[in-house]
């Protein structure tokens, strides 16, 4: 179960990996000592002591650290107050959905303490993290694991409890070395990082929330992910531990005369049900899902989308079925316009359909209630049957 989520901040809270390398290049300018950039990208999710160390050995600097240190943050500062801090677009939003859904949150940094307070006062941020780490408290810094063990002993969570987001290969490897799945941000400001290790690279921060990282988590630990939650309904991939559940719903015969791909073989059918399970969900990221009764966790039923040719078009299409003990309730209906509302808006599909059987008067009544129209008759295998559609709109 996710229960926090572990901010790198140079370069994910704030685009603030060409400050240091400009606060770098201006203070060895003011002492006559020239290096790029380019020279300084290098050392991007590393601590500044240990850039500024290689640096005096690289040039063979008569400075020692301390000295260079303080001539590096006397640049700095002067580019903060000219230029100020530049945020991440969309890191804020994050930040408050994940702290609403009561994820908790904390900051593990190469900065200083005191960078890291400047940076999340200045932003707004400060109230939302329970923790802000710096590199400079532990023994070794990224890529060494330290931090993040450090953030989670913290936050008095497992490693296998968390998320950590990081723009930089050494961050990625801290990581992954910590036990704990990376989202890697391909920040181009970052310089050519080496993220291929992360659990998905995302561009920006516009399109991700809690329920995008909690997938990521659920996905990354094995674990069935939820799709919806309903009033009365939790709508999540299956597991293998549902299977003979779903099996005893399969047997009833007023739920299977409308379901043509249920094997005859009942058992044949559920081991194919767990390849659908190791394949099918993690591939597409969506596929016929469980629906579950919260009262009782019971899982009565099946409902979700797949790809199907009709008629030589790709189309998306609702499925739904639900265990006869549970029919007249209106969960049929409930359920799939959670299915639909998320096809629509996290999906980002734009169009969905379902080929009813004419005789199968209550699916045709579900397809109905949920603003499906009916756009045609279709023959397929031999048998007609009708379309129904519903088409995303923007105001939907």
């Amino acid at each position: 179960m996710l229960k926090a989520v572990i901010f790198d901040m140079d370069g994910v809270l704030i685009d603030s990996e060409p400050l240091h390398a400009k606060a770098a290049v201006l203070a060895l300018k003011n002492i006559g000592v020239n290096i790029t950039i380019e020279y300084c990208y290098r050392f991007i999710g590393s601590t500044t002591a240990h850039m500024l160390e290689t640096i005096i050995h690289d040039y063979n600097l008569s400075y020692n650290s301390m000295e260079l240190l303080e001539l590096y943050n006397k640049s700095k500062r002067q580019l903060i107050e000219t230029e100020g801090y530049t945020p991440i677009p969309y890191t804020k939003e994050l930040i408050e959905d994940l702290y609403h859904h009561g994820i908790k949150l904390a900051i593990a940094s190469s900065s200083t303490n005191q960078e890291i307070n400047d940076v999340v006062t200045a932003l707004g941020i400060k109230p939302y993290f329970e923790h802000l780490i710096s590199g400079t408290t532990v023994a070794h810094s990224k890529p060494a694991p330290d931090i993040f063990l450090k953030a989670a002993k913290e936050l008095g969570i497992q490693t296998n409890e968390c998320m950590i987001i990081e723009d930089s290969y050494n961050g990625l490897i801290a990581g992954k070395s910590a036990g704990i799945p990376v989202i890697g941000f391909a920040n181009p400001n970052s310089g050519n990082q080496n993220l291929s290790g992360a659990c998905i690279i995302i561009e920006g921060f516009d399109e991700v929330d809690y329920s995008f990282i909690h997938q990521i988590h659920a996905r990354e630990n094995g674990l069935p992910v939820t799709i919806s939650s309903t009033s009365r309904l939790i709508i999540r991939e299956l597991s293998e531990n549902d299977l003979s559940e779903l099996k005893e719903i399969y047997a009833q015969p007023d739920v299977k005369k409308y379901i043509e791909d249920i094997d005859n073989d009942l058992n044949v059918e559920i081991e194919k049900q767990k390849a659908y399970i190791k394949n099918v969900y993690p591939f597409y990221k969506y596929g016929l899902w469980g629906i579950f009764h919260k009262e009782s966790n019971r899982l009565i039923g099946r409902c979700g989308i797949q790809n199907k040719i009709i008629q030589g078009k790709d189309e998306i299409e609702l499925g739904y079925l639900l265990s006869k003990d549970y029919w007249g309730y209106g969960f049929a209906s409930e359920s799939a316009k959670a299915v639909i509302d998320y096809a629509f808006h996290d999906l980002q599909f734009k169009r969905v359909v379902a080929v009813i059987d004419p005789a199968n008067h209550r699916s045709i009544k579900v397809a109905e209630r949920i603003g499906m129209t009916k756009e045609k008759t279709v023959s397929l295998k031999n048998k007609e049957y009708f379309l129904y559609q519903r088409s995303k709109t923007n105001g939907t």
